[in-house]
Formats: C-alpha cells, structure tokens, sequence
C-alpha cells in the first residue's frame, strides 16, 4: 500500500518529465504497428515508460528482446527509495571515512594539539563561568583529556574500526544507488549486523537520534527483503524478474499481439 499523498503520484510521468520519454521500434511488424500511430503532426511512437505517444523518429530499434529495459510504475517508486536509502548510508560512509582521517591525524599530532587545547581551555573559563559552566567537568572536555592520555594502539584500533564501518556504509550506498542486487544484499547483511550495536547504545542512553536510526534501519532491511525478493523470499530472484517484466509497456504489447484474434461466433 502506498503512502497516501503518493498513492495517485505517477512515477512514470515524473520520470519521464526529468530524464525525457524512452521510445523504441521493435523490427517485428505485428508488435512494432501496436508500438507506433499517425497523427495529423506527424508519426508518433509510444513512450515504454509512460505509454504517451511521442512525435518523431524512435530513440532507438531492433528486435524486442534487444530493447532496453525501462523501469516504470512501482519499479520507479523503488528506485526512488533506494536513491534515499544510498543516500543515507553513502553520506554516513563519507563522514566515518573522515572522523577515522581525523583520528589518525590527531594521532600524528597529538602534542601540537595538546598545547593548543591547554592553552585555549584558561581563556574560555572566564566566559563559562560567567554562564555557570565548569569547562572542566563537561562530556566533551573529558572526552578530549581522555583522547590525550589514550595510547596510540587504542586510537589505531579507533581509526582502523571507524575506517571499515565507513567503508561498509558506502559500499552499501554505491550498491543501493546502481541498483545492484549484490547491493541489496550487502546492505541488508551489513544493516542486520549492525542492529544489536545500535540496540545497545540505545539501552545505553535513549535519545531520540539513536531511536530514529534504527528505525529507519529496520525499515531499510524489511524494505529490501519483501520488495526485492532477497534470500528466497516471496519467489526469489526469479518471482522478482517475471514481476519486473510483467510491468514492462513492451512486454504487456509483446503478449498482446502474439494472442490470437477470436472467433467470430456464426448465427443461426
């Protein structure tokens, strides 16, 4: 069921308004005459995406099977929710890949850092004392003193895990966003190993953050298990494909043109 300010949407036309209409010229004649029409501007070939009929010369021609493959309908709506799902996990790659950068950068230069940090820390006392603050005693003060004093195999194992988690995200992102179905099941390998880890910051200390991600993971795995088929589900890969190809325009007019015509019924 579709969410209700998007359940009349047409993704085909949308799709089609953004990227351009898909035309095509079957070579064979009885599904190329369903494919094509004369109008008095001119002739026209039908659109296999949002079945429009298009003035001018086909973008492209051959036999059917050689068509390219037009998504359109709820194939796009998919496609559309894997782009937001790429998007999250690729821009979470990005800044893991950054902070384990940034770690490994302090690591280098921790005591240049340390000195900076000694000597900015007296001068904000007076305006934070002023607020009632004691720089001293606050989570992120503590959380930089405890990075000074750690040792440097603990910030490599820091960098080292942060790197691979980044790298995780945005192999999960590159997959999602191309449409791959390797990708589709990275990313919900990976997701699901995840769950506990977040399950247990969450345990940890609720906020509202931590509850949001993991619910949009959770609707990321079960998104991609029941629309893509993954692991064997609802038909498998093979139920996913016959479903793909019993949406497509060029399909649906293949078939109808290879049915036979019926019978005129004679009269007594």
């Amino acid at each position: 069921m579709a969410w209700p300010p998007l359940k009349n949407f047409d993704w085909s036309s949308r799709s089609c308004g953004l990227h351009g209409h898909a035309t095509y010229a079957p070579t064979e004649p009885s599904l190329a005459a369903r494919l094509q029409a004369t109008t008095p501007s001119g002739h026209a070939w039908r659109c296999l995406r949002c079945g429009a009929y298009v003035l001018g010369p086909p973008q492209g021609s051959g036999p059917a099977v050689d068509a390219p493959i037009v998504l359109r309908g709820r194939a796009l709506r998919d496609t559309f929710v894997l782009r937001i799902l790429a998007v999250d996990h690729g821009s979470r790659g990005l800044l893991l890949l950054a902070l384990a950068y940034g770690v490994w950068r302090f690591d280098g230069s921790r005591d240049a850092l340390k000195k900076v940090f000694n000597s900015y820390l007296p001068a904000l006392e007076p305006l934070s004392e002023r607020f009632g603050v004691e720089l001293e005693t606050t989570g992120p003060v503590h959380l930089i003193e405890q990075a000074f004093t750690a040792r440097h195999s603990t910030l490599v194992l820091v960098a080292v895990g942060v790197l691979v988690y980044g790298a995780v995200e945005l192999v999960e992102g590159i997959g999602l966003w191309f449409k791959k179905r390797w990708g589709e099941y990275f990313a919900v390998v990976a997701t699901t190993f995840f769950i506990p880890l977040e399950i247990h910051e969450i345990i940890a200390k609720v906020t509202w953050l931590r509850v949001g991600a993991l619910i949009l993971n959770l609707f990321a795995i079960g998104y991609l298990l029941w629309t893509k088929r993954l692991f064997g589900l609802r038909g498998g890969h093979a139920a996913f494909l016959a479903e793909r190809r019993s949406e497509s325009l060029l399909e649906v007019e293949q078939s109808a043109s290879r049915a036979k015509p019926p019978k005129a019924q004679s009269h007594g």
